[in-house]
């Protein structure tokens, strides 16, 4: 397993085809202060200094256009990108004009075995401006980057492989999935991490590799206060809840699920852990939550939906 030059998730940008509800999601109901970027239409999301964290681009249908990494410097950039291109990878660098439109210096571009569209970067453009959220509340960032993406894929050993013995991205346990009497091999969803948060990036077996690409990006605020009051205004601007507050037993993280347009979610949550990387090592967990986090009332993901049946 090679060390990872991968410091933490830099930013997700999503296409939709209803960026409207999109902005009554972030904006409204999550309290995410909103940026500005090249594309007038689009919904540029901010979480801390930087330009933008998330963003929503409109378009004819809803997938993940690209999911951003961040590395320290132009040094640890060229590393990965020639860990990618020895693993049999193409690797492209981001052209002036993409660079520009991420808000960074440099990257390269390179789809993982799931098909995922992976961006690297360094340098991300700050905005020194006031970061005005909703509620007045600060997103947790920094080291521990912008938080944590479930991906799902049809080819989840080659997928955890790449992210680990190709990126670097370092086991942080995993949970078992279905029959455990079944004489098939084990089926496990993997965490991995790059620094202090439990996980950046999980990723899960799926029935196809059709859009959106995603299951779920996990966001993390200062105070539970923050997130009550999320819960309450996705229920007023008529969002799907597609879990109650709970808290998780790997990260800890007291937090909710909402549908997102698109038939995947955003969970948005407080007090998740740190982790000692001196001291862990890796744990399969056997429940998803201590308590709460009730997926009864819950609509089909859209990524494990067969398509053309996806509401």
């Amino acid at each position: 397993m090679t060390q990872t030059q991968i410091r933490g998730l830099g930013y997700l940008r999503v296409q939709t085809r209803d960026i409207d509800r999109w902005r009554e999601l972030t904006v409204d109901a999550l309290g995410f202060a909103e940026g500005s970027g090249p594309d007038p239409d689009g919904l540029y999301l901010r979480m801390d200094e930087r330009r933008t964290r998330l963003v929503v681009l409109p378009g004819d249908s809803d997938r993940v256009l690209s999911v951003g990494w961040e590395v320290r410097d132009q040094f640890a950039l060229a590393a990965v990108g020639r860990a990618v291109e020895a693993s049999g990878t193409a690797v492209k660098p981001l052209g002036r004009e993409e660079a520009d439109d991420r808000g960074v210096e440099e990257g390269i571009v390179f789809d993982d075995p799931a098909g995922v569209p992976v961006e690297v970067f360094f340098a991300p453009i700050l905005d020194h401006s006031p970061v005005r959220t909703g509620f007045g509340q600060r997103f947790v960032t920094g080291g521990q980057g912008m938080g944590h993406i479930v991906l799902p894929t049809t080819r989840p050993e080659e997928t955890v492989a790449f992210y680990t013995e190709v990126l670097g991205f370092l086991p942080r346990g995993a949970m078992r999935v279905g029959d455990r009497s079944s004489d098939a091999p084990p089926r496990r969803v993997r965490f991995m991490g790059v620094n202090e948060r439990h996980h950046s990036l999980a990723v899960c077996g799926a029935p196809h590799g059709e859009a959106p690409g995603l299951v779920h990006l996990m966001v993390e605020v200062d105070s539970l206060d923050a997130v009550g009051r999320a819960l309450d205004n996705v229920g007023k601007q008529g969002f799907s809840l597609s879990s109650t507050l709970g808290r998780h037993t790997n990260d800890k993280m007291v937090s909710f699920y909402v549908r997102a347009p698109g038939g995947w979610d955003l969970e948005y949550g407080y007090d998740g852990m740190r982790v000692d990387e001196a001291h862990y090592t890796a744990e399969e967990i056997t429940a998803d939550s201590y308590w709460g986090h009730d997926w009864s009332g819950s609509e089909p993901l859209a990524a494990f939906t067969p398509p053309g049946t996806a509401t």
